[in-house]
């Protein structure tokens, strides 16, 4: 429903947890397009969900560890998030979409 309203502020906790990768993918296109005037507070485990993302906040044992633009926080690998995304083994892919995000200014 919030498409249908102009909202000011979206929070999702985990919505695309259990959808596929493609259904995903849909679901974060929508959310680049259609809220890109409104604050999105997006709560994921899936990287390739988040990384389009203006900035992110890496979170252990319920401190904030980093906060930063996907794209800066690939650049240090020294981060917990470029460790992250190291694991996942879609590291050079995250850093593609992470800096063509940049580049382009895509807001979520």
């Amino acid at each position: 429903w919030a498409i249908l309203r102009d909202t000011a502020v979206l929070v999702m906790d985990e919505a695309t947890a259990n959808v596929d990768p493609d259904t995903d993918g849909l679901i974060q296109d929508t959310m680049q397009h259609e809220f890109k005037s409104c604050t999105v507070l997006c709560i994921a485990h899936r990287l390739n969900t988040i990384i389009y993302y203006d900035r992110v906040m890496v979170l252990e044992k319920g401190h904030i560890m980093e906060y930063d633009c996907p794209a800066d926080l690939l650049q240090d690998d020294s981060s917990m998030f470029f460790s992250l995304c190291e694991k996942s083994g879609n590291l050079e892919e995250l850093k593609a979409a992470a800096e063509a995000s940049a580049m382009h200014g895509v807001e979520s």
